[in-house]
């Protein structure tokens, strides 16, 4: 039978809410089923819904799922954000003060809160160069000639993503992509801002693999990204990604690499919408 449960939705990397990326919790997310929770993503038609449940792992906090509206992530970056932020507000307790542990399909995920809400970026499933063949359908989705294309690389940390840089950020937020090229893709574009700006990098990620044609804010990809970028030396160890802007969003991803080499990947976090779902 169909019950009431608590239900936050989160905008997640923007300072200002509303112009993020919002996903949808279900904090109680006990005796659904796999049908009800697809069902549900689809509903909201958010980049990502989220349930919470019972960790099955000791030192984990609780466990999440994660579903787009066309099918379940074992990993996804803005929604980690969102859930710890809407488990902290629901008032959840974490184990170890000042860190959250969330246990999802690709294992565990630390969330450190340190002014903002930063998690450690999972690792690679999946890296190196991407095949010409590939680079060749991106570049013709992306209507661009290839010697614009600088780097590529596979950084699927779970989702699938790939990854093209472009010189500029300028170029990034031109591209019109056609989506019907690559209708199974999970590919991102990064350009370059000038030295001096407030952001090192415009990010654009395109899911149609999933079912988001372009997704506002991405963390999982920066995590991954920022992987890449940090241990080749392409970007210092600290940085911020814009994000949005051709969606009519503001998002901020900052980057963060320590010492031993684990990247941070950290934004905003604003529960707007608190209240209860039936299902």
């Amino acid at each position: 039978m169909p019950r009431s449960r608590a239900f936050t939705q989160v905008d997640v990397f923007s300072t200002v809410p509303y112009l993020g990326n919002p996903v949808a919790v279900v904090h109680d997310g006990t005796d659904l089923t796999d049908e009800q929770m697809q069902r549900l993503a689809r509903w909201t038609n958010l980049s990502e819904t989220t349930f919470v449940l019972p960790p099955t792992a000791p030192v984990a906090d609780y466990r999440l799922r994660i579903f787009t509206p066309g099918g379940e992530l074992p990993f996804a970056g803005h929604p980690t954000l969102g859930s710890a932020r809407a488990w902290l507000d629901n008032g959840g307790t974490p184990h170890q003060a000042g860190r959250v542990v969330q246990e999802c399909a690709a294992g565990l995920v630390s969330v450190r809160q340190e002014g903002i809400l930063s998690f450690a970026a999972p690792p690679l499933v999946r890296g190196g160069a991407l095949d010409e063949e590939y680079v060749g359908q991106i570049v013709a989705a992306f209507g661009i000639k290839r010697d614009r294309v600088l780097a590529h690389q596979w950084v699927d940390n779970g989702p699938g993503w790939a990854v093209v840089q472009l010189p500029t950020a300028g170029e990034v937020l031109a591209l019109e992509p056609d989506l019907s090229v690559i209708p199974a893709a999970m590919v991102g574009a990064i350009g370059a801002y000038p030295d001096g700006s407030e952001h090192a990098f415009e990010m654009r990620t395109f899911a149609p693999g999933v079912g988001v044609a372009e997704d506002p804010a991405c963390g999982s990809i920066n995590a991954s990204v920022g992987q890449w970028l940090t241990t080749t030396g392409a970007a210092p160890s600290a940085y911020r990604v814009s994000q949005g802007g051709r969606l009519g969003r503001a998002g901020t991803i900052e980057i963060t690499a320590d010492a031993d080499g684990t990247v941070w990947v950290g934004g905003a976090a604003t529960s707007c919408i608190r209240g209860t779902i039936i299902l």
